[in-house]
C-alpha cells in the first residue's frame, strides 16, 4: 500500500512565519512529495503575527461555526484557507481570538512563554482533528510537526480511536529541537480528558507535565518517529527503540523526501 493521502499538522510553516528549522520543513517536505501522492492537506495555528490580507487568507464557511470545549469553556473554532501558488499547496489556518489573534507564537514579546500555551495547544489540536473529521477525509498517513502538534496522537488512539477519518491512519512525529521550559498548566491533565477519552490514557503521563514528558506521551502513541534535529535528546529515541516504534534517523538534506515517504509506506505494510 503507498500513501496517497498524507495530513500535516505543524506548529509554524513558512512564509507565513519566519524559517525556522520546523517551519522549513513543514514547507519543504510536503512540496517535495506532492507529486508522488493523490493529496496533502497542512494545519497549523493561525498565529497573530500572520497578516490575513496579505496572505490571501479566507474562512471556510463549512468547516467553521463549530464550538471546542476546554476546561468547561467553549471556544469558537474558525477555519481559514490559503494556497501557495506557486507549488501548489494548500495550506488551512486553525484561528481562535482568546488563542492566537494578536498573539505571537509560543512567547510574547518579552520572550515569555505563554501561560496557556496548555490550552493553545489543545484546542489547536483538537481543530484540526475536528476539522479533518468535517472534510470527511481519511488521511493515511499523520504527521505531527513540533511539539504545539503533540497530542494529536493521544486524540487519535483514545477519543478518536472509532472515528473512521483515522481509523487506519498511522501516525508519525518528527523530533526537532524545539522545546519549552518549565511545566504546563497544573490542571493540564484535567484539561486533556474529551469525549469517550479516560483517564487511563494519560495515566503514565507525569507531573509536572515537561517538555520531555510530553513528546513521550507524543511517542507512546505514535506508530513512528522521524529525527529531524541535530539536538534530539538520546532519551527520546532510547524509549522509541524501548516500545519498539519505527525509527527514521536524520537524513541528510537531499535524501529526506524520498526517505520519509518510503517510511509512510512501510508503516502502511505493518
Amino acid at each position: 500500500m503507498k500513501a496517497e493521502k498524507i495530513l500535516f499538522i505543524t506548529q509554524e510553516i513558512t512564509p507565513f512565519v519566519p524559517e525556522s528549522q520546523i517551519a522549513t520543513a513543514s514547507h519543504n517536505l510536503p512540496q517535495a512529495i506532492q507529486d508522488k501522492v493523490k493529496e496533502i492537506r497542512t494545519f497549523t495555528p493561525l498565529w497573530g503575527t500572520i497578516n490575513t490580507r496579505r496572505n490571501n487568507l479566507h474562512e471556510v464557511i463549512r468547516l467553521s461555526g463549530m464550538n471546542l470545549i476546554i476546561d468547561d469553556t467553549d471556544h469558537p473554532l474558525i477555519i481559514k484557507v490559503a494556497s501557495l501558488q506557486s507549488v501548489r499547496m494548500q495550506v488551512y489556518f486553525i484561528e481562535n481570538d482568546d488563542y492566537f489573534h494578536n498573539r505571537l507564537m509560543t512567547k510574547d514579546e518579552n520572550g515569555v512563554e505563554y501561560s496557556d500555551n496548555d490550552e493553545r495547544a489543545i484546542f489547536f489540536n483538537l481543530g484540526v482533528i475536528e476539522a479533518v473529521k468535517k472534510q470527511r477525509w481519511c488521511p493515511e498517513i499523520i504527521h505531527c510537526n513540533g511539539w504545539m502538534s503533540a497530542l494529536v496522537p493521544l486524540y487519535i488512539k483514545s477519543a478518536y480511536k472509532d472515528e473512521p477519518s483515522f481509523r487506519d491512519s498511522k501516525i508519525v512525529i518528527s523530533l526537532y529541537d524545539d522545546n519549552f521550559e518549565g511545566a504546563l498548566d497544573d490542571a493540564f491533565k484535567t484539561k486533556l480528558i474529551c469525549k469517550e477519552m479516560t483517564e487511563e490514557a494519560i495515566s503514565e503521563l507525569g507531573t509536572p507535565v515537561t517538555y520531555n514528558e510530553l513528546m513521550k506521551l507524543a511517542i507512546r502513541n505514535c506508530d513512528g518517529i522521524i529525527v529531524n534535529g541535530d539536538n534530539v535528546p538520546a532519551e527520546f529515541i532510547e524509549y522509541a527503540e524501548s516500545l519498539g516504534k519505527a525509527i527514521l534517523p536524520k537524513q541528510s538534506a537531499g535524501n529526506t523526501s524520498d526517505a520519509c515517504y518510503d517510511f509512510y509506506n512501510s508503516l502502511l505494510e505493518k
